[in-house]
Order: structure tokens, then C-alpha cells, then sequence
């Protein structure tokens, strides 16, 4: 196993683990050769699928009134500016399939809401994306964050910002200014995201049926936010990447993420840390586990905390 691992990366996990500072789960996850997590979480996905066929055969299904009297519940109302990670899969037999969520959310957040969701075209590490890709079209390429987030990338009034690595989508009455200048910071996590600009509106973020593991770009705005962020978060080169947005081709740089230090991620560490600081909480969505996040709190607290050592890499400090 450690022939697939640079010596400099096996020390760094055995240390961890043996300090403690590192989950089981995470060192597994480290040690497991791509294709194999590849196709367990193939496998995984078809099971899922089967059971949620067998369930809408059997009429037991969720409905839009469902949805929308338990997104109330997670303590979503009226003019509320959310950022939605999700596994859609995990929610169970929605009846109408993804766009019944997306409409539920838009109904109860409302026309002063803004509802916004992830849609890298890139499903792998960063570095590997910008070294093949040849353009970028904000208006045409593909979301690879899963069904809803595609579904929502397609449906009316929504804009999209114009990053080649993490584009958002966003839908209300401040999407234009959401997606704005996004692709001017030189990373994909500056203060003109719109991660950064949830934030500043006192949003919320539902990661529902994922973690932080699964989903923790959020996360990255604080290690812009810190001067001399202390990790190599990014490689040291700036790659430009053509972007096609309608009849206009820009070039963008930016910076991507170092896939060595992306390995070494334990977001889900930090989860009692948040809970405790009272920024997250963790209710349910059908049948998925759901988180429900103060946007600016999340960022506050890593900035803070960071003083005692806290990061995604160290979530014990």
C-alpha cells in the first residue's frame, strides 16, 4: 500500500493517526487507492437508486408539501439567502424527482430569498481539471455536483457565476450581484465569492445527506480570509483557463488547490466544535441527515479558532 503514496505522505498519516488527530475513517479514505473509492461509492449509488425505485413503486412517496413544511422546521423562512449542498439520493422517493426541491426552497425562502448551490464542472481534484480542461462555458457545461444541483443549474432565472473551478448558481433577487466578479480573486474562495458574500448576508448553509467531508468548499473562505494561511493550500503555479460566458471568451487565473494537502482534509473533525459554538445543528430533510449552518458564524469561528491551531487539517488544534 505504500507504493501508491509518496514517503513524505505515509509519515504524515502515520503521525496523525498515532496522535490522534486523525479519524480511522479519515486514514482509511487516505490509504484506499482512487479506483477502489471509485467503485464503492459506484456501488453504493446503485444500491440506493434500487431502493428508491422500489419505494416510489410502492406510493411511498414525499411530496412538495412535505418538503416545504420540513425545510420550514430546519428553521429556513422567508427572505433567507441559503447555499445548498446535497446528495439528492439520500432524501428518499421525492415524488417529481429534483426539481420538487428546488421548488420547495424557492417557495418557502420566498421572492427576498436567495437560494444558491454548487456546480463545479469538476468531480476530482482541481489541479488535474485545469491541466485538461479547454474552455469553461458558464452557460452550457455540465454541473458535476450532483442531480439537483444540475437541475437547478437548467431552470429559469437562475445565473451562474463565471469561476472555472467552483462556479455557484444562484437564483433571487441578488443572484446577479452573488455571481458577480467571482472570477476576479485569483481562487475560487475570495472576497468576491459567493461564499465570502453569504457570509456578509447573514445566510445559512444546508449540507443535506453530506458532511463537511463531503461538501466543505465553504470552509476554504476562511483560509483566504487568514493572512499567511499557514498550510500549502495551493500549488504555487497560477493557471489561466479560458471562460465562455454567452458571446464573451475571458481568460481567468486562478490558483487550485494542492492535491497532497487536500488528502490530508478532516472537515467533519470540526463538527462539535460548531455545534458547541452554536453555528450548526443537525436535524432532517426526508430521509436525510441534514446540517443546517450560519454561514458567517462557520467563518468567524475557523478565523478565531484558528489562533489555537484549528483548521480542516488540525481539527483538534
Amino acid at each position: 500500500m505504500e507504493q501508491l503514496l509518496e514517503p513524505k505522505m505515509v509519515k504524515s498519516i502515520t503521525r496523525l493517526f498515532r496522535s490522534n488527530s486523525m479519524s480511522f475513517k479519515d486514514t482509511l479514505r487516505l490509504l484506499t487507492p482512487q479506483f477502489l473509492l471509485e467503485r464503492f461509492r459506484a456501488n453504493k449509488k446503485k444500491q440506493t437508486r434500487k431502493k428508491i425505485e422500489t419505494e416510489l413503486k410502492s406510493g411511498k412517496q414525499i411530496s412538495e408539501v412535505d418538503l416545504i413544511n420540513q425545510i420550514k422546521n430546519l428553521g429556513i423562512e422567508p427572505g433567507d439567502d441559503v447555499l445548498v449542498h446535497c446528495a439528492f439520493s439520500k432524501l428518499g422517493a421525492v415524488e417529481g424527482g429534483p426539481q420538487t426541491l428546488v421548488t420547495a426552497l424557492q417557495n418557502v425562502i420566498g421572492e427576498m430569498g436567495n437560494l444558491l448551490m454548487p456546480s463545479s464542472p469538476n468531480a476530482s481534484f482541481q489541479l488535474e481539471y485545469v491541466q485538461n480542461i479547454d474552455i469553461f462555458d458558464v452557460q452550457n457545461t455540465p454541473s458535476r455536483m450532483g442531480a439537483l444541483s444540475e437541475v437547478f443549474r437548467t431552470s429559469p432565472n437562475v445565473e451562474r457565476s463565471a469561476h472555472p473551478t467552483e462556479p455557484i448558481c444562484a437564483w433571487g433577487k441578488d443572484a446577479t450581484w452573488y455571481v458577480g466578479n467571482h472570477e476576479t480573486d485569483g481562487t475560487a474562495y475570495g472576497k468576491n465569492s459567493p461564499f465570502f458574500k453569504l457570509t456578509k448576508k447573514k445566510g445559512k448553509i444546508l449540507y443535506i445527506g453530506v458532511t463537511l467531508d463531503n461538501a466543505g468548499t465553504s470552509l476554504h473562505a476562511s483560509e483566504d480570509a487568514i493572512p499567511n494561511f499557514k498550510y500549502p493550500v495551493y500549488v504555487d503555479k497560477v493557471f489561466t483557463v479560458k471562460v465562455k460566458n454567452g458571446d464573451k471568451t475571458i481568460d481567468v487565473e486562478t490558483k487550485v488547490h494542492n492535491p497532497g494537502q487536500s488528502k490530508m482534509r478532516q472537515c467533519d473533525g470540526l463538527l462539535p466544535m460548531f455545534e458547541k459554538a452554536g453555528v450548526a445543528k443537525q436535524l432532517k430533510l426526508g430521509a436525510a441527515k441534514t446540517w443546517v449552518f450560519d454561514a458567517e458564524g462557520m467563518l468567524s469561528n475557523l478565523v478565531v479558532e484558528y489562533e489555537n491551531g484549528v483548521t480542516i487539517y488540525s481539527p483538534l488544534g
